[in-house]
């Protein structure tokens, strides 16, 4: 067994306290969301919360309640179809485009890469108002198609910028030996080179997942119906009926529920997010 360095360790005391209490208090929020969840009104009122979890007094209707009464399952249903399309959009677009601008000398690949640097640092504010006037003028607001080409857009700078460090990473030699054996441009890039970028294209697809499940302005803007609401405002609209129905612990259900997907996320690919931030740094 290796030995401990007991002088570095307590060297790194401090960090290893802030992280401890850092997850010690997340923990404990994301408890406390959950034994409000499956609480009654009144005990949330009152700050009982945990009496009812360790009771086993627990109210597992909050979750149909909010799945059906508060419209979540519409909500839920809206950002997945958003996130999972506007995900394998943006990478479909962003993935060749990365590999192009990374592999290969042409006239103009400098210029559109810094226009990809150039877009990523352009506040989205500054781009949806103009955006939205411009909708508003044509009567395409509060349509799907609009909202998911807007989100795509947005995130397709980032994700080249990104996958063109992982596409430089890779040794030349997998090309030679495919140009060898007879393989197009086109068939080396899907058959070879796009399987081996495959942590950075989860890492930077878990990313999009997130910001476009999250997203908040431009789904407030572009889809503010009812039947094509996002999760973030759904969120929002039950948060403010709760002035005339008071259901608190469906609020927290509610809460739970929209949490869930970036929470497996998490769960079942962490070890390969960690390995596509890392991988790039390597040259093969």
């Amino acid at each position: 067994m290796k030995r401990v360095n007991w002088k570095k360790e307590v060297r790194l005391l401090p960090g290893y306290i802030l992280c401890f209490a850092w997850v010690a208090f997340t923990a404990f929020i994301l408890l406390w969301i959950i034994a409000a969840s499956l609480g009654e009104t009144n005990d949330i009122m009152r700050g009982e919360v945990w009496t009812n979890l360790f009771s086993g007094d627990l109210h597992f209707e909050n979750y149909a309640s909010a799945w059906t009464s508060n419209n979540v399952s519409v909500y839920f249903m809206n950002s997945l179809l958003y996130s999972v399309v506007g995900c394998v959009a943006t990478i479909l677009i962003s993935a060749p485009a990365a590999y192009v601008m990374s592999r290969f000398s042409f006239l103009g690949n400098k210029p559109i890469h810094l226009s990809f640097i150039i877009a990523m640092s352009v506040p989205a504010v500054m781009v949806i108002l103009p955006l939205f006037s411009l909708a508003s003028g044509l009567n395409l607001t509060n349509n799907r198609v609009l909202y998911i080409i807007l989100v795509i857009c947005l995130r397709v700078p980032f994700s080249v910028i990104y996958l063109m460090n992982f596409f430089q990473s890779l040794s030349r030699g997998y090309e030679e030996a495919a140009a060898i054996d007879g393989c197009t441009p086109m068939k080396t890039f899907w058959k070879i080179m796009f399987p081996l970028v495959q942590p950075a294209l989860i890492t930077v697809t878990v990313f999009n997942f997130l910001s476009i499940w999250n997203e908040y302005f431009i789904a407030m803007i572009f889809v503010s119906g009812d039947a094509k609401t996002a999760v973030g405002v759904g969120l929002m609209n039950i948060v403010n009926s709760m002035t005339y129905s008071g259901d608190y612990g469906g609020l927290f259900a509610a809460v739970i529920i929209v949490f869930l997907p970036t929470f497996i996320l998490y769960l079942f690919l962490s070890d390969k997010i960690i390995n596509g931030v890392t991988a790039g740094g390597v040259k093969g």
